[in-house]
């Protein structure tokens, strides 16, 4: 008799999902940052290096932080972990009722 096929693991699922969103915002961040110090370096003709390179680290892991922390309360609400914290389960009865 053949044995069925294993349940796919929520966790590896979830866990890939994770990845690619961070993947796709890890691009975002990028462009972020490449943007914050083309502003910059626009704005004043005397910008030093040490400014840009602030700006971009300060813009770029500001967007991976933000979109990590986004990313983590979707996956976690997808993944029904939410309801089962939420779950509420009744007081066991006193002696009163």
């Amino acid at each position: 008799m053949p044995s069925p096929d294993p349940i796919p693991s929520l966790r590896g699922s979830t866990w890939q999902r994770f990845r690619r969103m961070m993947r796709w915002m890890s691009l975002a961040a990028i462009l972020t940052a490449s943007v914050a110090v083309w502003f910059v370096a626009r704005g004043e003709p005397g910008t030093k290096v040490h400014m840009l390179i602030a700006t971009a680290l300060g813009a770029g892991l500001s967007v991976l932080l933000g979109s990590a922390l986004m990313t983590l309360a979707f996956v976690s609400s997808g993944s029904g972990h939410d309801e089962e914290a939420h779950r509420h389960v009744p007081p066991p009865p006193t002696e009163d009722e």
